[in-house]
Formats: structure tokens, sequence, C-alpha cells
């Protein structure tokens, strides 16, 4: 049903003349689903606070409520044609009194991690593109079908909305920018090997697939407590997003996986000079596939002791620099960086050696990002010991990768299993030479 009622949400989109291309699908359907999970998770809250006796506050206020604006019921409980708003008057009111009630949560909430805050973050990012409120009344229509209710159905909803952002990847000029193949995440997930309690980070974290797979494994990794399922929910996943679609993408996202009030900072991540880094803010584990081939400012460049226009080798060198000692990371990076001349290139990966332990490098067939032609390696490492070995697997596959035949888990099983041999062995050999 969800699969049907997108595609609907689509052609719908498609008719209206405000919505050119797949991303602006994709920016317009999320924030009526926003809405519509805001009204479900409200419901949900109540209910709670009801069987423990407890009074629950709305955080929006009845006028903006899903249940008067967008679907008004009648005395028996069935939508009530005479109160809906409908064209002009429904996008007048969305354009002129719901978005500006709602961007004023950033204002008023008590702090930037509470999803009051995140309410108004994206509300100030966003606009109603959908021209033609008869339009805007369809899809309300459509979203209304929609629950949010159960576990399975937040995560049908979740699946289906990776499949939207990755064909958002696919129309747009760099798949990479916003769609990281979900088996290579898993993979370099399972590699790393993150545990409760670890703090995550994602410097660049696009539609925030490395986070929503990482809260994923480490929500199933065992039985939580609810002290574990607290800590999981509000101080283990961070990230930061330059580019506002990607940030508003990534919230919704990691909501639509379960996660709240996400720890997600829209801001140019470069922007912040390296040297600034303290202990405070270093994280266990490091988790990105920064961008491809993106070329950064001069006054950019000033953040970081080695000068250069890649943005990647930038984000490489505030990877290392925010990872604490003994914090493990997995980057997805060009394989030019193995062997590129140029003194960036050879003092990044100097920097790279000498302060980390990098242990295991994957090497990726092309077509691994579909619509980026681009050849990448996983480089996975641990800060604090100089490297001494290095595991290089290269994954060689017998077809080509591509829209159609995307990479998928069982291609990777191979690699997973030799790895965890090879650091079985490396584990074996630094303690006889301990």
């Amino acid at each position: 049903m969800f699969e049907q009622t997108f595609k609907n949400i689509d052609d719908i989109l498609h008719k209206d003349s405000g919505c050119g291309s797949e991303l602006d699908y994709v920016e317009q359907t999320s924030w009526v689903l926003f809405v519509k999970y805001l009204d479900d998770l409200e419901k949900d809250k109540r209910t709670a606070a009801e069987l423990t006796g407890k009074e629950y506050t709305s955080i929006i206020s009845p006028a903006f409520q899903w249940s008067t604006w967008a679907m008004p019921k009648d005395n028996d409980g069935k939508f009530d044609h005479q109160k809906a708003m409908t064209g002009d008057d429904l996008r007048d009111f969305v354009d002129g009194e719901l978005f500006p009630y709602l961007k004023k949560f950033k204002v008023s909430a008590e702090s930037a991690s509470t999803l009051e805050y995140k309410i108004g973050e994206i509300f100030s990012e966003l606009k109603n593109k959908i021209q033609s409120g008869y339009n805007l009344r369809e899809i309300i229509n459509k979203i209304d079908e929609l629950r949010f209710r159960t576990h399975t159905e937040k995560h049908e909803m979740s699946h289906l909305y990776e499949g939207k952002i990755k064909n958002m990847g696919n129309a747009g000029r760099n798949g990479g920018e916003y769609y990281t193949p979900r088996p290579l995440i898993t993979t370099i997930i399972k590699v790393v090997n993150p545990k409760i309690g670890d703090k995550i980070y994602d410097g660049a974290v696009g539609s925030a697939g490395f986070l929503c797979e990482a809260f994923d494994y480490l929500r199933t990794s065992k039985e939580l407590t609810t002290k574990e399922s607290e800590i999981l929910q509000t101080k283990t996943l961070y990230g930061k997003e330059k580019k506002g679609l990607a940030y508003i993408i990534g919230i919704m996202n990691m909501i639509l996986h379960g996660v709240e009030a996400p720890n997600i900072v829209h801001t140019n991540t470069l922007a912040e000079n390296i040297l600034h880094i303290e202990e405070k803010d270093r994280f266990d584990v490091v988790l990105a596939n920064p961008p491809f081939g993106g070329k950064e400012r001069a006054e950019v460049q000033q953040n970081f002791p080695i000068k250069t226009s890649e943005t990647a080798s930038l984000f490489l060198q505030h990877f290392i620099k925010i990872l604490k000692a003994g914090g493990k990371a997995g980057i997805v990076i060009k394989n030019t960086f193995l062997s590129n001349t140029d003194n960036a290139s050879v003092s990044l990966r100097k920097l790279l050696l000498e302060n980390c332990n990098l242990h295991t490098v994957l090497d990726l067939p092309g077509g691994t990002f579909t619509g980026a032609g681009v050849k990448t390696v996983v480089l996975f490492f641990e800060k604090g010991k100089a490297t001494k070995n290095v595991w290089y697997y290269q994954l060689n596959l017998d077809r080509n990768l591509g829209k159609t035949n995307p990479l998928n888990e069982k291609d990777l099983e191979d690699f997973v299993t030799l790895q965890q041999t090879w650091h079985d062995y490396m584990v074996v050999m630094s303690r006889s030479t301990d």
C-alpha cells in the first residue's frame, strides 16, 4: 500500500507547475509526511501518558494539528468535506500560517537537541512548492492513509523513503551525493563494529544512511536495557550537513528509522578550524562518505594544516582530528587517494599512516555508486598507533555494476569473513609482541 501511495503522490507532483524534478518530489513529500508523522507521534505519546495516569501536553497547538487543518472529521469520525480546506484556501493557509507557525519553534525550543527545535529548523529550510491547492489536497488525502504507529509500519515507510532518496541520487548529477549503497554501509558498520555507548559521527551526513544503519545495527545487536535505549536515542548518533535539502532528508530519514530528535546540525563542517577541535568534541567512531570531486575556496583551506582544494582530502583531515585516541573509522574516498603524487596527497597519506593504524583497504569496482563513475576505496583505521600492516582487498565481481544491477550484501560476504580472520590474526600478533 505504501509503495502505491508514494507513486500516486509523485504522479500528482509531476502535474504541479511548482515541482520540476525528483529532488522537488522528495522535498515536498517530506514536509507533508513529516507533519503527518508528528500527528501520529503525538497520538502515541498521549496514549502512553494516559496509560500511566499522566497528562500529555501537545507540541503542536490545536489549530495547527493535522486533524484540524488537514483532515477534519465530523461527529461520526468521517472526513468533513465542509470544514476541509482546498484550492487557494489550503495553499494560503499552508504558506501564510502553517509554515510561519512551525518555523517559530526554532526560537522557542529549549535546546537544539529537542524535537521542537528540529521542527523549527526543518520549516525554516523548506518552503511549500506545490502551487495548486487542489494538488496539495490530493497529496494530503493520500498521506493521511499512511500510518507510523507500529514498528513494522515505520520500517516499511523508512525502506520506501530510502528508495526515493536512491532515485533522487540517480536523477542528480552525482548519485553518491545523496545515496551510498546500503549493502556497502552495512558492511562498513560490520567491520567497524560500534558498541552501545560509542559516540558515532558523520560530518558529511547527506541522507544519513550511515547513522540510520548504525542505529539499526546497535538496536538489534542485543536486548537493550531502558538506559541503553535512551543512550542510543540521544547520545550516540551525530552528524553535520552543509546542504539544506540533504539536511532535511537526513533528519526525516532518521526519524522514520526511529530516532526521535536526530543530532544533525546544518552547517559546513569544513568551515571549522580543526585546530580548535578539543577532546570534548571528539568521537569514538567515524563513518562517512565525503563528497567526491568537490572544490573548496581558499578561506576554507585555511582551516587545515594540509592545504588542498579537494573536499574529500579536507574531510579526511577533519575525521582524523575529530577521532578519539583508540577511535575507529570507515571512510569512503576516491581510489586516487592511494596513488596521487601531489604534495597534499603525499602529506595526507603520511598523516594517516603515522597517526592511525590503517589496517584494511577495500577497493570497490566501478559502478558501485550509481550515477557517479568514480572508483572508490574504503579506508578502515584506528587512531593512536602508526600503521604497520595493511590488508588490501580488491572486490572483483563477475558482472558490471549499474542502476539495474547494484551492489548487494552477498557480493561483500567474502570480504567480511576474511576481514574478521585478518583482524583476529592481528590481535593475536599484537598480544605476542606486547
